[in-house]
């Protein structure tokens, strides 16, 4: 499929173009890496290209439209009427841009082909008011509509027309998949479903040096925990049940393996040797299956679980309170043991067999830490008060951690009582080692993991003794404020090894990098959650969701995930939130959920065969919060080709740019930032070249840039993660919302991430109460001529909740919405949506409810009006849009990348 977008013919030279950029001096951080326009030599138009077409590019820098002409098909197919076409199988594969040919304004229109599928030709743009936001951050310096450049909202919109509803059969050597964001089925017939495993490309080259030529990454995101979505749950099968694996490399059995000799032997095709199948397991084959197959879900399906027959102790609670005189004083230790009184009472009365027998541990510190003896046996617990932090040491083992159906009384009658005391001149350390070292000498002391909650109040410095060493400010090295000091790592391995997850709730506002305490948590597993604060009624509403979210939400502890790749590749990068070890295919973590995912990424060591094809297994091992061992194995094979047109038009730009936000962000701790920009630049630069050069029909001419079918949305996706607050960071970043993004971004899957860098926007209307997760077609582009002023828009991303009103909003739906009939009465701000009885409010309450189950932490809605200063926030996720902290516009980016991937064409 090809697809032309063009300008009219009005003059205007390569040479006035490079004039015209030194006019804007702001944007010369983002034009620095690209060549000078005045080098690059224009490429005469190949014969039989569509009249109007000029070998310069571009002719002019006015708005372009589409072409009505048809064009050559990169597979030779024959001509088709340009059209953005969906589905995930192999019809029309490429998108062709070009703003030199002058034809009509249109957007896509289906249109009946009696030559093949459906295809879409030109329609009339009508005209729509647009925000003042549009000027200018929505204009090109090119002259090139944005309009009419390739739509995330349009493609997510295809495919759920395509997928939504039915089921994608996930088999052997199966086509690309529907994108995360579209509601389907996805039913296991061999291969592990995407909600598991989503590989970058469905079709490795089989040559090391094609591989390298098309500059596409071989990559595979695992979420091994996620949740099924209207689907079954993975099978769990007895480990003495079990058809054993390969006992040369130590994969598991999957339908990757191949049986011979009626079935006495099998071919694993990690590590290519055959294995002798024990008698007590052996059954026959038919037709090189055995006859067990649908019996056993090892050897049908691509992912199972193994119950192990040994049981280690279940997961603990343990709960770290600040009480130095700042939390007392505030009020803020008063609002923290209500709400644990709560949890307690809320947990201990649950049916949950789990819950009901969870133990619990209690400890309290400042710059001591407090103990407390939970014994049932004791008339009221015992406090232990240890001084000497630098060589920690238990007085007791017994009675820290008691079950909680034991102790519920006793640990309520310490929180009741903690606000009351009076405060000591002890001040805290300043940071979260102190609670963190005493939780792992119980753990350890009692042989199991468990889940830390630590509520700490105090404002947050770095010890003294440590700042020559690992102080970031003060530091004669340079480093990486995104580098964790020596101290934070040797502690997160310990966690790491006894299974130890921390959460961390901070309430104090001062902003130093060297003593950010978000370290710990993300290398555990768990999270920082900070809070500006506990006296206001929207921030008391989000900690409470947090603290049932992080202590409801079902976690693995000791994980270890390890990753078997054909014989002829070799996994050459792990990226995700862990601690690195020198081994990539074997990965330790303390903790995990659902919501976790890792990346890695492969490499050729040899010819790959074609007619095997490629197989990857990911084998998690885990330790359920009951302690249960547990094995869980997900199995997927893929194609392999010669022809580099088929790894291109079965790569899937979501599932690139996961990889591209895991690779860049883990790179950040060490290499610079501008190069990490100029790489993700140069990646995508090249490969649009490959593509052009190798994988497109002679005639499409240099006016023309050539997208791959499923990666027409991939500039926009690599522009917005290159001006993320990570990558280029804006004036009004602290170091501190840098590093919070950075590790919270690192760890999401495929969805989550997709909809952080490309936020979700929603226009709200009377009939709002229509809207759902399930239906996206509302859905608008993210740029500022999308959002109209007399409409209302909802703005979501998994870290941020934002409700945008217009200036001229209908009086109606102020009233709905906050009952109240003026704009100007209106003020911006943090709210908990009003609760009213009309169908835009509840509609409203009930969308805010269904995104915020996709979100790791609660979100708070904030309010901003047309208009108003805090226009900023909003404009950070306008990511089409040039960015408040530099970052060039999507259509500016799209130029650019034409101009440089046909320089590397005709070089």
């Amino acid at each position: 499929m090809e697809f032309t977008v063009t300008n009219p013919a009005e003059p205007c030279s390569v040479q006035q173009q490079h004039h015209q950029q030194q006019q804007f001096p702001q944007y010369q951080q983002y034009q620095q890496p690209w060549p000078d326009c005045r080098s690059w030599a224009p490429v005469s138009s190949p014969a039989g290209s569509p009249p109007g077409m000029s070998g310069s590019f571009p002719p002019s820098c006015h708005p372009h439209h589409l072409s009505s002409a048809p064009q050559s098909r990169p597979d030779n197919m024959g001509p088709v009427w340009p059209q953005p076409s969906v589905g995930s199988g192999y019809p029309q594969q490429a998108a062709c841009w070009s703003p030199s040919q002058p034809q009509c304004n249109g957007v896509f229109k289906p249109v009946p082909d009696v030559s093949g599928p459906t295809q879409m030709a030109p329609q009339g743009i009508s005209s729509q008011p647009t925000s003042p936001l549009s000027s200018p951050k929505s204009e090109s310096r090119y002259g090139l509509d944005p309009q009419i450049l390739p739509s995330v909202v349009q493609v997510v919109s295809e495919d759920r027309v395509q997928w939504e509803g039915k089921v994608f059969l996930s088999e052997s050597q199966s086509s690309v998949p529907p994108l995360s964001t579209t509601a389907c089925t996805l039913e296991d017939r061999g291969n592990a479903t995407a909600r598991f495993v989503r590989c970058t490309t469905y079709s490795f080259p089989d040559e090391a040096q094609s591989a390298q030529q098309c500059h596409l990454p071989l990559a595979a995101i695992f979420c091994p925990l996620a949740r099924p979505e209207n689907e079954e749950t993975v099978p769990v099968c007895e480990a003495g049940e079990c058809v054993k694996g390969c006992r040369d490399c130590g994969a598991f059995m999957s339908p990757a393996m191949s049986w011979q000799d009626c079935g006495q032997r099998f071919y694993c095709p990690f590590c290519g040797k055959l294995t002798e199948v024990p008698w007590q397991s052996y059954q026959p084959t038919n037709k090189g299956q055995r006859i067990d197959r649908e019996k056993k879900p090892e050897l049908s399906l691509g992912s199972y679980e193994i119950l192990e027959t040994q049981k280690g102790e279940a997961a603990v609670l343990l709960l770290a309170i600040d009480v130095t005189a700042v939390a007392i004083q505030s009020g803020q230790l008063d609002f923290i043991c209500q709400q644990l009184c709560s949890l307690l009472q809320s947990l201990d009365g649950g049916e949950d067999a789990e819950q009901s027998s969870l133990r619990v541990g209690l400890m309290t510190y400042d710059s001591r830490i407090h103990l407390y003896d939970l014994s049932p046996t004791l008339s009221r617990p015992h406090m232990m008060v240890i001084t000497d932090t630098e060589q920690l040491e238990l007085p007791v083992r017994e009675g820290l951690l008691v079950p909680l159906k034991e102790c519920r009384h006793i640990v309520e009658s310490v929180l009741q009582q903690l606000p009351l005391f009076d405060a000591e001149t002890q001040e805290s350390s300043g940071c979260q080692d102190l609670p963190v070292s005493a939780a792992l000498k119980i753990l350890q002391a009692t042989d199991c993991p468990g889940k830390l909650l630590i509520f700490h109040s105090s404002p947050l410095t770095e010890p003294p003794d440590k700042q020559s060493s690992t102080g970031f400010f003060t530091s004669s090295k340079p480093k990486s404020i995104f580098q964790v000091p020596d101290s934070s790592a040797s502690l997160a391995k310990a966690c790491v090894s006894q299974g130890c997850s921390v959460e961390v709730f901070v309430f104090s506002q001062q902003d130093v990098g060297g003593a950010w305490p978000g370290h710990v948590p993300f290398l555990t597993g768990g999270k920082l959650l900070c809070y500006n604060s506990l006296q206001s009624e929207v921030e008391r509403a989000r900690f409470c969701g947090d603290l049932l979210r992080t202590v409801n939400t079902d976690t693995a502890y000791k994980a270890q995930l390890r990753v078997f790749i054909s014989k002829e590749l070799s996994v050459s990068g792990c990226y995700g939130s862990f601690l690195a070890d020198p081994n990539s295919r074997c990965v330790a973590m303390a903790a995990l959920d659902w919501r976790t995912a890792l990346a890695f990424e492969f490499t050729h060591s040899k010819s790959l065969d074609e007619m095997r094809g490629v197989a990857i297994q990911a084998v998690l091992s885990y330790s359920s919060s009951t302690g249960e061992r547990k094995t869980r194995v997900h199995t997927v094979t893929l194609a392999s080709s010669q022809n580099l047109l088929d790894t291109f038009r079965t790569s899937q730009a979501e599932t690139l740019l996961t990889f591209y936000c895991k690779k860049m962000y883990c790179s950040a701790l060490e290499t610079p930032l501008q190069c990490l920009r100029e790489e993700l630049q140069m990646e995508i630069t090249e490969a649009l070249a490959c593509y052009r050069k190798h994988c497109c029909a002679t005639s499409v001419s240099p006016g023309q840039l050539v997208l791959p079918q499923f990666l027409k949305v991939l500039p926009v996706y690599i522009n917005s993660l290159r001006k993320s607050e990570v990558l280029l960071p804006g004036l009004r970043s602290t170091v501190h919302q840098r590093l919070q993004l950075r590790s919270l971004t690192v760890s999401m899957d495929t969805r989550s991430t997709a909809t952080q860098l490309y936020p979700l926007i929603l226009p709200l209307s009377v009939n709002a109460e229509k809207f759902s997760m399930s239906s996206m077609d509302p859905a608008v582009r993210c740029s500022a001529s999308s959002l109209q002023p007399d409409l209302l828009y909802l703005l979501f991303s998994p870290l941020t909740l934002l409700l945008w009103v217009g200036s001229t909003v209908s009086p109606q739906a102020l009233t709905q919405l906050f009952n109240t009939t003026s704009f100007s009465s209106l003020v911006s701000g943090e709210i908990n949506p009003p609760v009213l009885d009309n169908p835009l409010s509840a509609g409203l309450r009930n969308l805010i409810s269904t995104l915020q189950s996709y979100a790791a932490v609660t979100l708070k809605l904030k309010v901003v009006k047309e208009g108003d200063s805090c226009e900023e926030c909003l404009q950070r996720l306008l990511v089409e849009d040039k960015s408040p902290n530099g970052g060039a516009s999507y259509a500016d980016f799209m130029f650019h990348l034409h101009v440089n991937s046909l320089r590397r064409v005709v070089g």
